[in-house]
């Protein structure tokens, strides 16, 4: 039996999946399990069936302690969220460049002009636009492939080590 890793949602386990492949590890075949919960009041009920393996999670700073209440130090935390981790990683003008490289600058720049969002920072501005539309589930794995395997934000890696 190996090792399970809890998170939040599928974008956390598609962003995972892309940083084990960037480090060259085949988690299936380690016996590493990544399994999205449904959000992090779940953590009881997900963690249930595995009590007794090695599990770890990943969360958001917001949802910690629900995670802590579960599997203590074997949480691992994105600052904010998954989506400033990677930003934060790449910065806003490298995360511009996969943008645009995917064809969808235009797409962004029109979310910048809207009303709401003018003139708030860029990397506020990537933070929500990479959540929504579909974006949440494409993006990661290219932003992670982006990044050299130094950049890659300390809790993806960690969570995968423990697993």
């Amino acid at each position: 039996m190996g090792a399970v890793v809890l998170v939040e949602g599928v974008t956390d386990r598609i962003a995972l999946e892309a940083v084990a492949a960037k480090l060259g590890r085949d988690l299936a075949a380690e016996g590493v399990e990544i399994v999205p919960i449904g959000g992090a009041q779940a953590i009881r009920r997900a963690y249930a069936p595995y009590e007794g393996r090695r599990v770890g999670g990943l969360c958001d700073a917001g949802e910690e302690r629900w995670f802590r209440r579960i599997l203590g130090d074997a949480t691992y935390v994105c600052v904010r969220d998954l989506e400033d981790e990677l930003i934060r990683a790449l910065g806003p003008d490298r995360v511009q460049e996969v943008v645009a490289a995917e064809g969808e600058l235009e797409t962004f720049r029109n979310f910048q002009n809207q009303v709401f969002w003018r003139g708030r920072p860029v990397k506020r501005q990537l933070q929500r636009w990479l959540q929504n539309g579909g974006r949440q589930h494409r993006y990661p794995p290219l932003l992670v492939e982006a990044m050299t395997t130094e950049e890659i934000p300390q809790p993806l890696v960690g969570v995968l080590a423990h697993g």
